[in-house]
């Protein structure tokens, strides 16, 4: 079972929820079961359409601007590597395109 959970926040830019269910779709297209879900605010207004992801154990990463329109296959390639890594660790962000440039960052895993 996935423990991943992309955030799209839904407080800001009504697209947010177009964004969230077209990720939803990708990723089901491109088989991963990483989860979507849209808290209703992120407290990151500056930079709409704001995107997080999580897991137990794992880096989580923030994301700010995400275009719907540009970065939808960036957000699956960012799905696909945060699925694969154990610690969720991305080293080479190349695949996401122009997503990388939106991140805000990268906040580690909890240390024991």
């Amino acid at each position: 079972m996935a423990n991943e959970t992309i955030f799209i926040c839904a407080g800001c830019d009504a697209s947010a929820a177009g964004l969230a269910a077209s990720l939803r779709e990708a990723l089901d297209r491109a088989g991963l079961t990483v989860k979507v879900a849209q808290p209703e605010c992120m407290n990151v207004c500056a930079r709409p359409i704001t995107v997080a992801a999580r897991a137990p154990g794992k880096h989580a990463y923030l994301f700010g601007d995400v275009d719907p329109a540009r970065d939808l296959e960036g957000l699956v390639a960012f799905a696909r590597l945060y699925a694969a890594a154990p610690d969720g660790a991305i080293e080479d962000a190349r695949p996401l395109g122009e997503l990388r440039t939106r991140l805000i960052g990268k906040i580690p895993a909890s240390i024991a």
